[in-house]
Parts: structure tokens; sequence; C-alpha cells
């Protein structure tokens, strides 16, 4: 059996390649790894794959795919899983599966091996992709069936067989880190009531040690996207390698939450999500001045189902293009400037502009200059209330108190 693994160099996958010789008798195994600006040694990862059985080991630059493909159509509708997490690792699984499913079709391979665990969002989004996109294929996921139970017993098998680990029994964390942000789990924060250890933080500045005064920068942006710094035109990936500077120098983008999984169970989860934050509070607030209300209001709503569709792994489904299609044309006229100013642990907007801008400050201004025809409020108001004052008066025709009676005793 040929088998493309998944693979990241983190304690799963590194134990992962022997024991799946070891107990699968694959006679040949294909490890694939993915740069999604991890920020990692990857020519030591590839290396390591190679030292620990595999027979092939593949490591692709898909930086600038993952902001095109999929960061930016997930910045647009402003999706935030559960209003707070921005979803950097739940972006990443559906590249990489894509990836894995098209690498086992050009080497001819039988199966895709993951690494992830039973209780985790990760193999939804990994294996629902693949099905997807390659149903022929056998999905293989060593977590759910071997007797390495605990955390602490795949570090012994590790390190029986001289596998060198990112993890130790005195730092159990598992850290999954992208050019979006980064996840942080397991140790001493599976106590809800524990607060993080500051060895946790893998990119932020402790906010308490964060530069004294503030910083000002503005982002400018076309239909949705973002496409420059403080009136430099950049790329996607630079843009964001930027923004994550900055914000993790002022401790900008933790993220500490209980959310809920797929699988049904609760999790604390922490993230840091720097340049997500930056980006999706720019975001958010060049759109108030950019969509009417109706739209405004209705997009708010689809944002969430976004967001779910994007943490139950179902991207690559008739639902997500659809709703995509929505987007984008919600974003044609999302073009101009946010200016924010970055203190420690806190971003601000000060201000907004744009060629598409809905404000009108002759319309909205109590000052000289008020274009607002006041007489037309009479008869608004007169219409606006009249469904409200229909009810009431055929309630009191009938004997029967309205809402309003019985709150005021009348």
């Amino acid at each position: 059996m040929k088998i493309v693994t998944a693979y990241s160099g983190g304690l799963d996958t590194s134990v992962m390649i022997p024991w799946l010789s070891e107990n699968n008798g694959a006679a040949e195994i294909i490890a694939y790894t993915g740069d999604l600006g991890q920020g990692e040694d990857l020519p030591a990862i590839k290396a390591k794959a190679l030292n620990t059985g595999a027979k092939k080991a593949f490591v692709e630059d898909l930086q600038q795919r993952f902001v095109d493909d999929f960061i930016w159509p997930a910045l647009k509708p402003g999706a935030l899983y559960e209003g707070t997490y921005p979803l950097h690792t739940a972006l990443g699984r559906p590249l990489l599966a894509q990836r894995l499913a098209e690498v086992a079709i050009a080497e001819g391979a039988d199966a895709i091996a993951h690494g992830c665990t039973a209780k985790g969002n990760d193999q939804v989004r990994f294996e629902v992709t693949i099905r997807a996109l390659a149903p022929q294929l056998k999905i293989m996921a060593p977590l759910r069936e071997w007797e390495l139970v605990t955390r602490e017993m795949e570090v012994a098998y590790a390190l029986e067989r001289k596998i060198p680990i990112p993890v130790t029994a005195a730092k159990p964390y598992s850290i999954d880190r992208n050019l979006w942000g980064c996840a942080i789990e397991c140790g001493e924060m599976e106590n809800l009531w524990a607060e993080p250890p500051a060895d946790a933080w893998q990119m932020t500045q402790d906010p308490t040690g964060a530069p004294s005064g503030s910083e000002e920068l503005t982002i400018g942006f076309e239909a949705g996207i973002p496409v420059s710094l403080n009136g430099t035109p950049m790329n996607g990936v630079a843009l964001i390698k930027e923004l994550s500077d900055l914000a993790c120098r002022y401790g900008i983008g933790r993220i500490d939450m209980v959310e809920n999984r797929v699988v049904g169970l609760k999790s604390r989860e922490v993230y840091e999500a720097p340049a997500a934050t930056l980006l999706h509070l720019a975001h958010t607030e060049l759109e108030r001045i950019c969509l009417d209300r109706a739209t405004s209001n209705y997009k708010r709503r689809m944002s969430q189902d976004f967001a779910n569709i994007i943490y139950e792994g179902l991207w690559f489904t008739p639902l997500r293009e659809c709703l995509a299609s929505f987007i984008d044309q919600s974003q044609a006229h999302v073009t101009g400037d946010v200016r924010l100013r970055i203190s420690a642990g806190l971003a601000q907007v000060t201000g907004r502009r744009s060629p598409f801008s809905l404000y009108d400050e002759g319309l909205a201004t109590y000052s000289h200059g008020d274009t607002f025809d006041r007489t037309m409020a009479t008869g608004f108001m007169e219409i606006y209330g009249l469904s409200a004052k229909t009810v009431a008066m055929v309630r009191r025709r009938n004997g029967l108190p309205t809402a309003a009676r019985e709150q005021v005793g009348i």
C-alpha cells in the first residue's frame, strides 16, 4: 500500500510515520508538508520525515494560495466562529487536504493518512475535503486507532525510537501556527479557571510589556480585499506579515475562549490572531460606510453561516460556493481606507473614507449646512407607526390589553 501522509513534524505526525510502517505494512509512505507561513525550518522537517521512514517528502510553499483562495474569501464575509475565532487553523485544513488529494492522485497512492484526533475538528475538515475531491482514496486516521491514547504515551513512543519531537512533559502544548494565526491547546489550559501560562503564547508580546504610546496605520481595501498599508501597495502575504509584526509588538490578537466543537463537546482554545484582528476590525468599519442598511444587516446574519461552514469543514460544498457569490457581490464597492491606532493590547478605529461611502454629512449634521428636510419626518412617523397603532386600536375596541397598557397600567 502506498500512503500519502499529512506531515507537520509535530508530535502526532512524527510518531505516525513509524507507526504506520510497523502496524499497517505500508510499502511506501510519502510525507507532504504545506508551508502556510508557520515559520518553521521546512528543510529540517523534510529531512526528519525521510529519516523517520518516509520514502519521499514534499514541501510546498502555499502562502499566496492560502491568502488568495482562503483567507481573503473568509475576511470578506467577516467570518468569525462564534463571533470570536478568525478560523486560521480551520482555513488551512481544506487547502492542505486539497493538496494531499492532488499529490496522492499524482503519485498513484492508495490512501491518505492524517494526524487528527477523534475529538477534534480537523478530522472533519480533512476527511470531508478528501471525500469531496477524491472519493476513491482510502482515508486513514491512526490517532483514532492506535494504542497511544495519551500525549504522554506518544512522547514515550517517540523517545524510544529516538524521534526528535517539539514537546516535552513540561511543555505539553499542541501548537498549530500559520500566516493567519496560532492555536495553542492542552496542558494547564484544560483547566478553565487557570490563566494561560506565559510560555504558552507563541507570537504576541505580553501587553504589559508592549511599547509605551501608540502607533497609527492606514489599511487600504479594494472590493473588500486589503491591498495597501500606509499608502504602499502590498501583496497579501507581505501585508499580513507586516501587520502581524506590528500587532504582536503591541500584544494585540490574544484570544481565550471556550468553543463548541463539531463533535459536540466544548473545548478551551487559546488563539493568537494579530493580523486577523486588525484586518477584521478595519474591514468591518469600511463596510459600515459602504453597505446600505438592508445589505449590511443581511450580510451580518450570513457571516455566521459562512463561519460555521468553514469551521465544520464544508469549504468544498455547493452551499459555500453559493454564499461566496453573494459575498463577492456585496464587496464590489467596499473600497477605501481605514486608519487604526494601536497601543498595548488595543486597536481602535480613528478614521475611515471611501469613494463609495454612503455617509452624507449634510444629512447627518445638526449644525450649519443641514440638508435634511425635517418636514418629512411627520408623515414618515405616521406611516412607520401605523401598524402598531392599528393593533392597539383593535385590541382596545375588543377590551384586550395591549403590551404597552400592561406595562404602564392604562
